[in-house]
């Protein structure tokens, strides 16, 4: 059986990642950073989160802390607390750092990190992607990625009370 020790310790706050961003660029590392709620995890989550990883050699992934969740999505969500949410993307072999951020937007984490690449799902133009202009402005790329048609969480939902 393998060891599961390491997934806590890819769980970060803002400090220890910064330490730990230094480290990686020291090593050449480039960066690839991708954000969002992840409430339910799904075969679309897993496709979008490896093709992210397959821009670079580290995968950060900023989740929404449950209040940003609730603001964003209603009252309802999310289905899965911050923690939980964090805990099982810190578990997916292509992630590499899992960090919580409060606002409703990640811009200011993005700023604190300014990855080599921002990657977002299909469902956004350059334009609405927060973040693509700091990114473009330090030399990095942005990358929209198509989505995996049929899976979201509102549709796993939806399901789930419709008794499907």
């Amino acid at each position: 059986m393998r060891s599961v020790s390491s997934i806590p310790r890819k769980l970060f706050n803002d400090a220890e990642l910064q330490q730990q961003l230094k480290r990686w660029r020291l090593q050449g590392k480039k960066i690839v950073f991708t954000n969002g709620v992840f409430d339910i995890l799904h075969e679309g989550h897993i496709a979008s989160l490896s093709e992210a990883a397959a821009f670079g050699h580290i995968l950060i992934v900023g989740v929404n802390a449950d209040a940003s969740v609730k603001r964003l999505k209603g009252e309802s969500r999310p289905v899965n607390n911050e923690h939980s949410r964090a805990l099982l993307l810190a578990a997916l072999v292509m992630t590499d750092a899992v960090i919580i951020f409060k606002e409703d937007t990640p811009l200011n984490l993005i700023n604190s990190i300014l990855p080599d690449t921002l990657v977002k799902g299909g469902d956004y133009t350059l334009e609405q992607i927060v973040g693509a202009k700091e990114v473009l402005a330090n030399g990095g790329e942005v990358r929209i990625i198509p989505l995996v048609q049929g899976f979201s969480t509102t549709g796993i939902i939806e399901r789930m009370k419709n008794g499907q």
